[in-house]
């Protein structure tokens, strides 16, 4: 007994036999490019916002433990160790190696007052985070005042 051949995109008992036609792929690669073309931008300026949120998170983590030393001490440290970080010199990469961090006791731009200090994060060169311009670094003083460099400069801290 021989098989009956049923022509391609008739049917058998109600069931269709087929494929998808070439202008049904098209459609399909359009739709899918479009939402690829829209999703992609919008995940890389969500890891950007994570990172910033790492960096900030740092500054701010440092800036209570200046605090705590100056409570029983009354000066800030420039030593990393004294902030529970490993020994050596700042800069020290923070949270996921996207920035690095500087403590400067007494800050620079309030040479007369000794008990200052100046925490800055910056991105690590040839990180992602490096081509971020629009927060493109942040730092914090011992009056809790909070700035930002990039385009969107101070706002980029809320």
């Amino acid at each position: 007994m021989q098989a009956r051949r049923v022509p391609r995109g008739r049917s058998v008992k109600g069931v269709s036999i087929g494929g998808f036609t070439l202008i049904e792929l098209m459609i399909t690669l359009v739709v899918a490019s479009i939402l690829v073309t829209v999703a992609i931008p919008a995940y890389t300026s969500q890891m950007r916002k994570s990172r910033r949120t790492d960096a900030k998170t740092a500054i701010m983590d440092l800036a209570a433990r200046e605090e705590r030393i100056f409570s029983t001490t009354n000066s800030y440290s420039q030593t990393a160790a004294d902030l529970g970080y490993p020994a050596g010199a700042w800069p020290q990469t923070v949270g996921n190696q996207y920035y690095t961090v500087t403590v400067q006791a007494p800050d620079p731009a309030q040479a007369p007052l000794t008990a200052s200090f100046l925490i800055t994060a910056n991105p690590v060169a040839g990180g992602p985070q490096a081509s971020d311009g629009q927060c493109t670094s942040f730092a914090v003083n011992q009056l809790g005042q909070q700035t930002a460099t990039g385009t969107l400069g101070n706002a980029c801290w809320p």
